[in-house]
């Protein structure tokens, strides 16, 4: 379960997706996520499909991955849909005892499990597996500098949270490591109630915290050995262009949204 965690991942590539600007990546992203909630409907939710199989064809990212990152979240997606497809007022298909099921319920469900699996699958593909950590770090810096006017340390929030992505990944094959050699030591984390698995990964936690804790030593070392200096003066190899590429995309997303809008009116 835990390899199929894929967060934080960055799939090296020279499609489209790859050479977009990074600061239109995360624009892009966050109107994706936007246009999803205002989604209603079935055309509505066809199109945002629509779009996220062609972003998904063009980054060339293998579907086989974008499916099994969204395994580990499939019981907290099912949870949320089954809530919803009964606890949904309506048009009573069938009842018992305190469940009521609903048409508007299971059409609640479906869309709901459609959003949140797409909103995931959007970003990932946008962001985390077709944007290196630096370039996403230069983006964010680059969108918040007019914080900067109020003293905001925009640098340094866009390198926390860029570092903290990045390093999702690295804990993850951590915590794999250290189940296996717990595992080879005779720990029993399959067996018993929920109850009892959460009790038996409880000794994994006392390592992990201080192999996160001397990995974050040992990056803070070397960054001051290399006199890393982040903020105000501070150079790149690679200063970020937009290109034609870039203004396509916007258009790309400006037509959609105006689309997305037609159609929530449409269906209001």
């Amino acid at each position: 379960m835990l390899k199929d965690i894929t967060l934080g991942q960055y799939f090296p590539g020279t499609s489209p997706i790859h050479r977009m600007d990074p600061r239109v990546k995360i624009i892009v992203t966050f109107t994706y996520i936007i246009l999803l909630f205002l989604a209603k409907g079935i055309a509505s939710y066809a199109l945002m499909l629509v779009a996220l199989c062609i972003v998904i064809a063009v980054s060339g990212i293998r579907v086989g991955v974008v499916l099994r990152s969204m395994k580990p979240l499939l019981f907290i997606i099912a949870f949320t849909a089954i809530l919803n497809m009964f606890y949904t007022t309506g048009e009573v298909l069938w009842e018992f005892w305190f469940l009521k099921l609903t048409r508007e319920g299971i059409e609640n469900a479906i869309f709901l499990a459609l959003r949140i699996s797409m909103l995931i699958t959007g970003t990932f593909v946008l962001l985390t597996y077709t944007t290196s950590p630096i370039m996403l770090t230069d983006g964010i810096e680059s969108l918040l500098r007019p914080l900067q006017k109020i003293h905001l340390p925009v640098h340094e929030l866009a390198m926390m949270m860029t570092i903290a992505l990045r390093f999702i990944p690295t804990l993850i094959e951590e915590t794999d490591k250290i189940m296996s050699a717990q595992k080879a030591r005779g720990a029993d984390f399959e067996s018993g109630n929920l109850l009892e698995r959460a009790r038996a990964l409880v000794p994994i936690l006392v390592p992990l915290f201080v192999s996160a804790f001397r990995r974050a030593d040992e990056l803070a070392v070397a960054m001051e050995c290399r006199c890393y200096r982040g903020g105000e003066h501070r150079t790149r190899m690679k200063e970020l262009r937009m290109t034609g590429l870039d203004y396509v995309i916007l258009g790309l997303t400006a037509a959609l949204t105006a689309a997305m809008i037609v159609l929530r009116v449409l269906f209001a």
